[in-house]
């Protein structure tokens, strides 16, 4: 009874421990692969594009026109797709206020009953 109260617990902690190596493994990967002209976000959440990549320890990036901080290749959490601006803007514009009359209409309707 003894060793298969072990297994059980073991094997859980061996497969979290792979897990946990295998991201570890992938974050290395993505933070080696920078290069410059990519869309990155850092682990604060800020938005920037790589301007320079060419240090092993730091990477500059490009946050707004002109504005270039130094940051850890660490604190870059991802890259990300220039695709999600233009889904931002096309879900504002769908936002006028034909679509909010539309909306309130059902509502008025279900307020009278």
């Amino acid at each position: 009874m003894f060793p298969l109260l072990l297994v059980l617990l073991a094997v859980p902690l061996f497969l979290s421990a792979r897990k946990q190596k295998r991201a570890m493994a992938e974050q290395q990967q993505l933070q080696n692969s920078l290069a410059a002209g990519d869309r990155v976000m850092t682990t604060s959440g800020l938005y920037g594009t790589v301007a320079d990549a060419s240090d092993d320890t730091t990477i500059d990036i490009e946050i707004a026109d002109g504005v270039v901080t130094t940051w850890l290749r660490a604190a870059v959490r991802e890259k990300v797709a220039d695709e999600v601006e233009e889904v931002e803007e096309t879900e504002t514009e769908d936002a006028t206020p034909e679509s909010a009359a539309q909306i309130a209409e059902p509502l008025e309707h279900d307020a009278k009953k």
